[in-house]
């Protein structure tokens, strides 16, 4: 995991690439705005509001790539967003050895401690929900459908709620 310089008054932004940044399962013929990529051969539609949303949140959150991209969220997505540096990113154990219910759920806790933290996935199961319930720490899951992304609405949940825990309330 590359760690970057921690900011400890904002909370931890956790965001997935596939069905939050790359699209998919969009009908062909409403085909949401976006630049393909390829990717080690695998062509992904790449949001074209992405970056405008990331930039948005930078203000209230630490971003940190959570994605089986690990470290090429940065090296293809960095310039394409318009993100002016490399974020830290995660990485993962084989999903098959994931020895709790969701795949990325130690790798997040390890790195987020004790912190706030808000991520945003297109794939959480009930386990996600349970472990969120149960941290000491706010903790916030924001779905996506992998047809539209990270949008507009989700960005306004965001910063919200950011700023409400910046408030104290």
């Amino acid at each position: 995991m590359i760690k970057a310089p921690q900011t400890m008054d904002k909370p931890l932004l956790f965001i997935d690439i596939d069905g939050v940044i790359s699209l998919f399962r969009f009908d062909l013929d409403a085909q949401p705005p976006g630049t393909y990529l390829s990717v080690d051969g695998i062509v992904h539609l790449i949001s074209a509001t992405a970056g405008e949303h990331l930039l948005a949140l930078a203000d209230d959150y630490q971003p940190i790539w959570c994605s089986g991209w690990e470290e090429k969220a940065n090296e293809y997505l960095r310039p394409l967003l318009g993100l002016a540096g490399p974020l830290p990113y995660l990485r993962f154990p084989d999903p098959a050895e994931a020895p709790r219910g969701h795949w990325k759920l130690e790798a997040i806790e390890e790195h987020a401690g004790v912190r706030p933290l808000a991520w945003v996935d297109d794939g959480f199961n009930a386990e996600c929900h349970r472990w969120a319930a149960q941290r000491s720490a706010p903790t916030l899951l924001v779905p996506t459908d992998p047809a539209s992304g990270l949008g507009a609405e989700h960005v306004e949940q965001l910063r919200t709620w950011a700023r409400q825990l910046a408030r104290g309330s």
